[in-house]
């Protein structure tokens, strides 16, 4: 009877070795299955990020390429609101070849003018107005010393005008300032 206890007793750690070894052997495949499905993610991540990267640089030459269309449409549209200007120019210099009366030529100047203005205002352009010298929009050509009846830092005389596009300082004016005199003690 003995004999047959040692032998259920051996059959059992037996059997508890084979099911560790089986034990070992599913905990083997199951790493490698984590490594592998861990490396097919690593190499899907990969993939989308090529597809990114290639996707940002087609987005980055195309976003330069519609500035630069902007950019030239824009062109475009003021050259030819110019070149309406142009064509008054050049009737304005034809009439004034025909004609020796003064009055028409200054006349077709002014018109010339007036459409300039008109350009100007519609793409949003304005003229400074300068009373007063302000060192931001004006620009100091010629300061003159004058009597205590005019203001210092009153302009005198604009010898080109300022301008603003939209709000934003285009081109600041040059001007001549007055300077008082009772300072210069």
């Amino acid at each position: 009877m003995e004999n047959i206890k040692n032998k259920i007793e051996n059959e059992e750690q037996d059997c508890n070795c084979n099911n560790a070894k089986d034990d070992g052997i599913t905990e083997n495949e199951i790493l490698k299955q984590s490594i592998e499905e861990k490396d097919r993610q690593t190499q899907d991540y990969y993939d989308q990020l090529l597809r990114l990267k290639a996707d940002f640089e087609n987005y980055r030459k195309r976003s330069e390429k519609e500035k630069i269309d902007y950019l030239e449409w824009g062109k475009e549209k003021i050259l030819l609101k110019q070149l309406f200007i142009y064509d008054i120019l050049e009737q304005a210099l034809k009439s004034a070849k025909k004609t020796n009366n003064l009055e028409s030529i200054i006349i077709g100047i002014e018109m010339i003018g007036k459409e300039f203005s008109k350009m100007l205002k519609e793409e949003g352009v304005e003229e400074i107005q300068c009373e007063k010298f302000d060192p931001n929009t004006c620009e100091a050509l010629e300061q003159v010393e004058v009597e205590d009846e005019v203001e210092e830092g009153r302009i005198l005389e604009t010898y080109q005008k300022g301008y603003r596009i939209n709000g934003n300082l285009i081109r600041t004016a040059k001007v001549k300032v007055a300077k008082s005199i009772k300072n210069k003690i």
